[in-house]
């Protein structure tokens, strides 16, 4: 008996670790999106979410993911209109893009509060390499951006 709690316990240890130890997801949506309060196109329509916007998936259903937005919200959205391309979402009131990951170096452009970029790479040393839909790139301090 006591053998067998001990093996339900370690079990449970080991389930609960690897549960901890998953990454977090994040996709972009595709194209202009009604987000539902439930996994059914007869749910509540809660609002459209734009092209490009990251979120973070929650959990996958069958055609359905519930996200979470950068503010929090969690709602759901059709699987089709995710896009496998990353992007992110500038969280800092104004943030300086850089030439390079480094705070001496110069800036390449500013952006504002809510602006996406493309994920150009994933973030080293505390910098994402990001690029905007002109063309203009460089590097952003993990902290000014949500969606990493």
């Amino acid at each position: 008996m006591r053998r067998t709690l001990r093996n339900a316990a370690l079990a449970c240890t080991l389930a609960l670790a690897g549960g901890a130890a998953q990454a977090i997801e994040y996709r972009s949506v595709a194209e202009p999106a009604i987000l539902f309060d439930s996994p059914s196109v007869q749910g509540k329509r809660l609002f459209i979410i734009a092209p490009g916007t990251p979120v973070e998936v929650v959990v996958v259903l069958d055609k359905w993911v519930k996200v979470r937005d950068q503010g929090g919200a969690i709602t759901w959205i059709e699987s089709r209109q995710l896009a496998d391309k990353r992007t992110v979402i500038v969280s800092a009131p104004r943030a300086t893009v850089r030439r390079s990951a480094d705070d001496n170096s110069p800036a390449a452009f500013e952006v504002a509060k809510d602006v996406v970029l493309d994920l150009a790479a994933p973030p080293t040393n505390g910098w994402v390499s990001v690029r905007h839909r002109d063309g203009a790139s460089g590097f952003l301090r993990v902290t000014e951006v949500w969606g990493l």
